[in-house]
C-alpha cells in the first residue's frame, strides 16, 4: 500500500511559526473539562456512580498501537482486536455475541457522544497519543451516559500543563515496517487554550493483506468568554486505508498464523474510511448552584469495503445535541439532561468479480441493492444524590430512551421493502448507595439498562425490517469496596455483580455475509472484579509500582433454544472465564522508567454448544524510556519496547459460531502479532 503524503504537517508548522507565543505563569482554574491538565483526572460519571479510570501514566506504559491493551487493564473489560481497524469491546460479557465491531455501549470523546445511530462505536478513530485519560462506567450504571447494558467509555483529550505552551514531536519505528509520527502544538493564555495535533501511522502488519495507513488531525480549542461562560471547539478527522486478512481456521492458525483467509487475500480485501467529528460546546454558570453544558456536533463517515462476497459502499451523516444541567438542591446535587442523535445511513452493494480480474483484486460488477436508513435516538436523564448522614450517601437516577428506525429501499427492481421500526419507550431507574468506612468506601448499585439491535439484527437477509425484533433489557446488581491502606500506597477495589438480561439479541449467521437478528432468550452474568496497585518508594530516587487486576466471568445462558437445541446452562459464547493482568513499573526520578505487563486469558467457548474452545494464553510486553535533561526549554525522551516477548501464538480475537461453507473448516481465529519491537524519540520544546 502506498504511503500518503503527510499533507497536514506543513499546516501545523505554519500555525506554530505564524503564532509565536509566550509561556504563561498564571494558573487558570476555570476551565475544568478539556481546558486544563486537571481534566486528565476529572471524573465524568455523575455523583457517586462507580467508574474506573486509566490515567496517562498507565497509558504510557504500553506501545504506540496498543489501545486494546490499555482498555484491558480495567477488570471486566475485554477488547478483542482482529486488526488495528477491527476492535470489539465487551464489558461484563455484554457485546460478546456481536460478530464484528463494538456495540451495546456508549462511547464519548470529551463528553461528546460518538456512537452512531445503530449503537456502533469506533475507538480506532482516535490516536492513543492524543488520549490523556479514559474513564469506564461498567454496566447500565451510567444513567447520564446512556444506561446501556455494556456501560460507557469516555475518552478525554490531552490537555496542556497549566501556564505552559509547547511543541511536541514523536516518531516511532518498529517491526512490520511500522512508522508512526505525532506532532502536537499546545498553547495556553489567560483566555485561550489550543491543542492541535497531526498523527500518521503506517505498518505492513503481521499477516498477509494486513497493511494499515492512516493520517489524522485533531483540534481542541477552548475560549473563556467571560467570568461565567466558556466555549470549546472539537474537530477530529481521520483518513485511513486498512487491508483485511480476516479470520482463519484452526489448521492455519496452528501452522502459519501469518496467513490471510484465502478468499480475502485473493480479493485483496480492504476498507477505506474518511471520518470527521466536529463539535461545539458551550458552558455557562448561572450562579454557584446551577450550570449548563451544551454540545452540538456533526459526524460524517465515508466507508468503502471490497469483500469477497460483495463490494460495500456507504456513508453516514449524523447530527446530535447533548445538554446537561448540574446544580445543588435541598442539600444535595442533581443533574438533568438530554441527548438527541439523528443520522442518515446510505449503503449499496455490488457484485465482486475478483475471480475474473486475473489476480488484480476486487472489481465491481452489477449493483445488488441500494438502501437508506434514518435512525433517531432520544435520551432524557436525571439523577439526584443526597447525603443522608456523615457516612451514608444515596443517589437516585432515571433515564428514558426512545429509538426509531426508518428503512427505505431504493433498489426497486426486486420489489419495495421499505418499512419503519418504532421501539417502545424504555425507562431505566437506578439506585446507588455509598457508606464511608475507616479506610475506604462500601458501595452498591441497582440499575436497569437496555441495548438496541444493530443493523444486521433489524433487517432480514432479504433486506426487510424485522418486525419482531426487540431491545435487550436487563437488571444489574453490584456490591463493591474501594479502599486505600498504608498511607494510600496500596489501592484496592473489589466488585461483585449479577446481571440478568432478557430478550437476548442474536445475529444468527445464515450465509457468508447474511445474518438475521432475533431475541433468543435470557442470560445471567455473574462476576468478580479485583483491581490492586501498590506504590513503594525504595529511596528518594527509586520507586516501584506493581499492579494486578482480575476478572472472574461466570456468564451463562438461562434460556436459549436454537434449531430445537436447548443451550440453557452453557457458558456464554465468546467470554473467557478468567482474565488476569499484572505488571510492574520501576521509576528512577523522572529520568528512567521500565515497564513489564503480563496478560493471561483462559480458553473461550467458540460456539453456543460449548463443543469448541480457544486455547488459553499468556502474553508479556515490556517497555523502557529514558528522559535526559537537556535545557529548561527542551526535553527529550527515548523509548524502546518489545510486545509478545516469548513469541506466543495466540488468538487476539475470535469469531463465534463460525460456519465452514462448502466443506471448509470454520474460521474462528484472528491471530495476535508475533514478537515485535519498536523504538522512538520524542522532542518537546517549551515556549
Amino acid at each position: 500500500m502506498k504511503r500518503k503524503t503527510p499533507w497536514i504537517l506543513p499546516i501545523v508548522l505554519l500555525v506554530f511559526l505564524q503564532q509565536p507565543v509566550k509561556a504563561q505563569t498564571d494558573t487558570i482554574t476555570y476551565l475544568d473539562e478539556i481546558i486544563l491538565a486537571k481534566s486528565l483526572i476529572q471524573k465524568n460519571a455523575y455523583g457517586i456512580t462507580s467508574s474506573n479510570s486509566i490515567k496517562q501514566d498507565k497509558i504510557n506504559t504500553f506501545g504506540p498501537l496498543d489501545a486494546p491493551l490499555v482498555l484491558n487493564q480495567v477488570p471486566g473489560v475485554q477488547v478483542l482486536s482482529g486488526a488495528l481497524n477491527t476492535n470489539r469491546i465487551t464489558i461484563r460479557g455484554i457485546g460478546a455475541r456481536t460478530p464484528y465491531g463494538t456495540d451495546k455501549l456508549r462511547l464519548y470523546y470529551n463528553n461528546i457522544p460518538i456512537t452512531n445511530g445503530s449503537g456502533f462505536s469506533s475507538i480506532e478513530a482516535f490516536d492513543l497519543a492524543n488520549i490523556g485519560h479514559v474513564e469506564v462506567i461498567k454496566g447500565p450504571n451510567g444513567t447520564s451516559h446512556g444506561a446501556n447494558l455494556g456501560g460507557a467509555i469516555i475518552l478525554n483529550s490531552n490537555a496542556p500543563i497549566v501556564g505552559r505552551s509547547e511543541v511536541v514531536s514523536s516518531t516511532i519505528f518498529g517491526s512490520y515496517n511500522l512508522f508512526k509520527e505525532n506532532l502536537r502544538l499546545t498553547h495556553q493564555t489567560q483566555k485561550i487554550h489550543l491543542n492541535l495535533s497531526y498523527n500518521s501511522i503506517f505498518t505492513n502488519g503481521f499477516r498477509e493483506n494486513n497493511a494499515f495507513d492512516r493520517d489524522g488531525i485533531l483540534l481542541n480549542l477552548g475560549v473563556i468568554l467571560n467570568a461565567k461562560s466558556k466555549l470549546a471547539i472539537l474537530l477530529n478527522h481521520i483518513d485511513y486505508t486498512a487491508q483485511i486478512p480476516s479470520s482463519i481456521n484452526k489448521t492455519d492458525f496452528d501452522n502459519n498464523p501469518k496467513l490471510a483467509a484465502a478468499n480475502w487475500n485473493e480479493a485483496k480485501g480492504f476498507e477505506a474510511n474518511k471520518y470527521t467529528l466536529a463539535g461545539l460546546t458551550y458552558t455557562y454558570a448561572f450562579n454557584d448552584k446551577l450550570s449548563n453544558n451544551t454540545s452540538i456536533y456533526y459526524s460524517y463517515l465515508d466507508h468503502f469495503e471490497p469483500r469477497p462476497f460483495n463490494i460495500l459502499d456507504e456513508f453516514t451523516n449524523g447530527f446530535g445535541l447533548r445538554s446537561v444541567f448540574k446544580g445543588k438542591l435541598l442539600n444535595g446535587n442533581f443533574t438533568i439532561g438530554t441527548e438527541l442523535y439523528k443520522d442518515e445511513y446510505f449503503w449499496e452493494t455490488f457484485e465482486n468479480l475478483y475471480r475474473e480480474n486475473e489476480g488484480n483484486g476486487s472489481i465491481a460488477g452489477e449493483k445488488l441493492n441500494e438502501n437508506k436508513e434514518f435512525r433517531t435516538q432520544f435520551y432524557l436523564f436525571g439523577a439526584f444524590n443526597h447525603t443522608i448522614s456523615k457516612k451514608l450517601t444515596a443517589q437516585f437516577g432515571l433515564s428514558l430512551n426512545k429509538t426509531k428506525y426508518a428503512f427505505k429501499d431504493r433498489f426497486l427492481s426486486d420489489g419495495n421493502t421499505s418499512a419503519t421500526r418504532d421501539f417502545d419507550v424504555i425507562l431505566n431507574p437506578s439506585l446507588n448507595l455509598t457508606y464511608n468506612l475507616r479506610n475506604g468506601i462500601l458501595f452498591t448499585a441497582i440499575n436497569k439498562g437496555f441495548s438496541n439491535p444493530n443493523l444486521e439484527e433489524t433487517l432480514t437477509p432479504d433486506g426487510i425490517i424485522n418486525p419482531d425484533i426487540a431491545q435487550e433489557k436487563g437488571w444489574n446488581y453490584e456490591l463493591g469496596y474501594n479502599a486505600s491502606f498504608f498511607k494510600e500506597k496500596l489501592q484496592l477495589k473489589a466488585t461483585t455483580y449479577f446481571m440478568k438480561v432478557k430478550d437476548l439479541l442474536v445475529a444468527e449467521r445464515v450465509g457468508e455475509d447474511q445474518y438475521i437478528g432475533r431475541n433468543a432468550g435470557k442470560t445471567s452474568h455473574r462476576g468478580l472484579e479485583l483491581d490492586a496497585s501498590f506504590n513503594f518508594k525504595i529511596n528518594p530516587n527509586w520507586n516501584i509500582s506493581p499492579y494486578l487486576n482480575y476478572s472472574l466471568n461466570l456468564h451463562e445462558f438461562d434460556e436459549f433454544i436454537d434449531d430445537d437445541i436447548n443451550y440453557a446452562g452453557n457458558e456464554l459464547t465468546g467470554v473467557p472465564k478468567h482474565v488476569l493482568n499484572t505488571g510492574i513499573a520501576v521509576h528512577h526520578k523522572e529520568v528512567l522508567s521500565w515497564f513489564l505487563n503480563h496478560n493471561t486469558v483462559s480458553n473461550i467457548p467458540l460456539n453456543d454448544a460449548n463443543s469448541i474452545y480457544s486455547t488459553a494464553y499468556s502474553v508479556f510486553h515490556t517497555k523502557i524510556w529514558y528522559r535526559p535533561k537537556i535545557t529548561k526549554a527542551v526535553q527529550t525522551q527515548f523509548q524502546a519496547g518489545i510486545n509478545n516477548i516469548f513469541n506466543t501464538n495466540y488468538a487476539q480475537s475470535i469469531l463465534i459460531n463460525a460456519v465452514g461453507f462448502g466443506g471448509s473448516e470454520p474460521r474462528y481465529y484472528y491471530p495476535g502479532n508475533g514478537r515485535n519491537f519498536y523504538v522512538g524519540v520524542q522532542l518537546k520544546y517549551f515556549l
